[in-house]
């Protein structure tokens, strides 16, 4: 999707499913330590950037010189034609750079908030049952139960504010990257220690929203800290970042948010879910925060009294995420 709609390339299959097998080795190994020691993880995720990289540029050449008969802009040339309206237009490594992110937000982070929302929402029933309220509210959602009928549109999701509270707890306290790298541009002091110019230093996102003052309760999954009342992520800059912060900001940060607020929709206003094993699984942060044997949930269709349509069987009604 993230390659053929968003990007709009035009990739065969064969070359598609190589490069999905390259892109899986660099995201295996893309937050390994920067040692660049033969068979290290950052050499391997180096190699798979590079050969996802030539793939990339050729697909970019000829996505640029193929624009007859678009009747629609995708999220490349948005990017494209955004640099050209601020008088830069972007060198074929920008693009580059900016297409693999555009992927990686697409496939392994989006993938990970996903499940994260999900696993909270089951955690956390009275927050799932808000949200409902809140769709009722919205006309989104019947009194009775059953969704109404009609498309989902972006102004509508933007009125349903709880929920937007709800996306951003889960990626406050579930967020699907550890940190990031950036370069020093200029020397600057930090605690007493000099960092010089040129240097790259790591910057630890979880590590700033378990220590920003203006969040209480770091450890409690409480959406209510974003609503207006309280408004915890206001008070200051960089407390809460979990698409990064500056300039190099996630480039696909607007898609992510989208995706998840129409995931909890869907959810809150046409299934009922349950967890399908006895305990919550253990999680793991490397490459991305995720379940380490994913997350097994059961999920029953409703009918118009929001009552369970069981399946046929046991098997149509489990997945895994």
């Amino acid at each position: 999707m993230a390659i053929r709609v968003l990007l709009g390339f035009s990739i065969p299959e064969e070359d598609l499913g190589h490069l999905f097998e390259v892109y899986q080795q660099f995201v295996e190994n893309v937050f390994s330590l920067p040692v660049d020691l033969p068979f290290s993880g950052y050499r391997r995720g180096i190699q798979a950037r590079q050969i996802l990289q030539k793939g990339l540029e050729k697909a970019i050449r000829e996505k640029l010189q193929c624009t007859q008969g678009k009747d629609y802009s995708d999220a490349l040339d948005i990017l494209i034609e955004s640099s050209k309206e601020h008088g830069k237009e972007m060198t074929m490594q920008e693009l580059k750079d900016g297409t693999l992110e555009l992927i990686f937000a697409a496939y392994a982070t989006t993938a990970s908030a996903s499940t994260s929302l999900i696993m909270q929402l089951l955690k956390h029933p009275a927050v799932l049952e808000k949200l409902r309220e809140e769709l009722r509210a919205q006309g989104i959602l019947h009194s009775g139960g059953c969704p109404c009928e009609g498309t989902l549109r972006l102004d509508t999701l933007s009125r349903l504010h709880y929920l937007d509270c709800v996306i951003k707890e889960v990626m406050r306290l579930f967020t699907p990257i550890s940190g990031g790298y950036r370069t020093v541009l200029q020397t600057f002091e930090l605690d007493g220690f000099q960092i010089p110019k040129g240097w790259s230093v790591m910057y630890s996102i979880r590590d700033t929203h378990d220590t920003a003052p203006v969040f209480k309760d770091v450890n409690v999954f409480d959406p209510d800290r974003f609503g207006q009342a309280r408004s915890e992520d206001k008070d200051g800059r960089f407390h809460y970042l979990p698409f990064g912060g500056g300039v190099r900001t996630c480039l696909g940060k607007h898609l992510a948010k989208l995706f998840l607020k129409v995931l909890a929709v869907e959810l809150a206003s046409t299934s009922r879910f349950e967890l399908a094993t006895r305990t919550f699984p253990r999680i793991t942060l490397v490459p991305v925060l995720h379940p380490v044997d994913g997350l097994s949930v059961k999920f029953f269709g409703l009918d118009s009294n929001q009552n369970k349509i069981l399946p046929e069987t046991e098997a149509m009604l489990s997945a895994t995420v």
